[in-house]
């Protein structure tokens, strides 16, 4: 996400490092560049003029000027700009009783999937989430919306077939939900692909009548400055309390992001990073605002590890490691894990100063499920013991696992220089400093 207007800012923030004083004619021409990168980052023109004078301002002041390193005082304006672009700090939902969250939108946004995303959000922090269906209108959407349901194990009301009135549904929506014991309901409503005066009254008399604390509109990044367009069309119909941005992990402008808070005055408070149910993070403005600089997301980073590795499973790979005894098994329990996790290049994009390293390595996950497939293709025996795998062992793994034998090849020969150097710690201490630095991972 954001990754053009990443570069565009890291490429100013290095020329300006190299100035051995700050000027204000070369903080001109670097806000000129920033101002550039913004717009074709879709950045509303009046939110970008906005930005750029805040920060020029700020890094014209006295204390930037005569500080020892001017360039990093920049980047730290720079930074606080762009969170309280973004918000602030971040917005958690209101769910106090009767803890109601009405999702709108257009079609194609996401908002049956950002409904189970957010069920699975809140399941996760220990609270009992409930999914009412209200979209009537939309082929299949129930069905969609009951099949998420079943996957992150959350009870999902659904209307009789052919109902159409949705007053009638959330109506009895609410009694089904006093018998299911739950603490929040999340309304899936129907969108359309534009706003027309049908949808819009629909969405009043239903938003009169559940009354609900949080109005979340469900809007797609990569859509830009519509999705802006749209929110604040919503915004003026049922009035929002926060916005739900989809899609983010594929829009490398993201200037959606960078305007909607600005331009509507509404908090993003989560965003879809990716198509598995998990994907689905709360929008912290500091935290984005380090990821756009390219100074990585460490608290994100550990919040991703946390949830996915477990503690037992750690100390026994860290064992192994000591002792160097690191086998296929334990290399596709990493993989499986470092999957969980949001994968590798989303991995390595949340550590400080990785973004600029990341160009031009290797980060295709399709060789990760191509390396995945070789390892499940290997009996038990191979997996623990590589070196008995041998030609004729070595194209039955090609056959069963859809690759080539040359790819099968160089798979082992990798891991083999791997276990090489983890039993070599000076070695291992030179691979680690040059982390990241373009050769191609497993």
């Amino acid at each position: 996400m954001f990754a053009n207007l990443s570069d565009s800012l890291q490429e100013t923030f290095k020329k300006l490092r190299g100035h051995g004083k700050i000027t204000e004619s070369n903080i001109s021409d670097a806000l000129r560049e920033v101002r550039l990168a913004l717009l074709e980052a879709d950045v509303e023109l009046s939110v970008a003029k906005d930005f750029i004078a805040r920060v020029k301002e700020k890094a014209l002041g006295e204390s930037v000027l005569r500080t020892i390193s001017p360039g990093q005082q920049i980047v730290k304006i720079f930074n606080d700009e762009i969170a309280a672009l973004l918000g602030g700090d971040a917005s958690p939902l209101d769910l106090n009783p009767p803890a109601r969250i009405l999702l709108v939108g257009l079609n194609g946004a996401g908002k049956t999937t950002t409904s189970a995303k957010l069920a699975l959000h809140l399941r996760k922090e220990g609270r009992r989430p409930l999914l009412i269906a209200c979209d009537l209108y939309r082929p299949a959407a129930i069905d969609q919306l009951v099949t998420l349901a079943k996957q992150i194990d959350v009870p999902v009301f659904r209307p009789e077939p052919g109902e159409t009135d949705v007053l009638k549904v959330a109506k009895e929506a609410l009694k089904w939900a006093e018998q299911q014991n739950g603490t929040v309901l999340i309304f899936d409503t129907a969108g359309r692909q534009e706003v027309d005066e049908a949808l819009v009254e629909e969405l009043r008399q239903l938003h009169r009548l559940l009354d609900p604390r949080e109005t979340l509109l469900v809007a797609d990044a990569a859509t830009g400055q519509q999705a802006v367009s749209v929110a604040k069309t919503f915004d003026g119909i049922i009035g929002l309390t926060g916005l739900v941005l989809t899609k983010l992990d594929g829009d490398a402008r993201g200037g959606a992001a960078l305007s909607m808070r600005s331009v509507t005055g509404k908090p993003i408070k989560f965003a879809g990073v990716g198509e598995k149910l998990s994907d689905f993070e709360a929008f912290v403005p500091d935290r984005m605002a380090g990821r756009i600089l390219g100074m990585g997301d460490i608290v994100g980073l550990v919040e991703k590890a946390a949830e996915a590795i477990d503690e037992n499973e750690a100390l026994r790979m860290a064992e192994r490691f000591k002792r160097a005894d690191f086998d296929f098994n334990d290399f596709l329990s990493q993989m499986r894990m470092m999957k969980k996790m949001g994968g590798l290049s989303s991995l390595l994009g949340m550590l400080p100063g990785m973004s600029d390293k990341l160009k031009g390595v290797d980060l295709d996950e399709k060789r990760m499920k191509r390396t995945e497939a070789i390892v499940l293709s290997m009996t038990p025996m191979e997996r623990t013991r590589p070196e008995i795998i041998k030609a004729s062992r070595r194209r039955r793994i090609a056959m069963g696992s859809g690759t080539s034998v040359t790819q099968v090849n160089q798979l082992l020969k990798q891991f083999g220089d791997m276990r090489k150097m983890m039993r070599n710690k000076g070695k291992m201490n030179q691979m680690m400093k040059q982390f990241g630095g373009g050769k191609r991972p497993f």
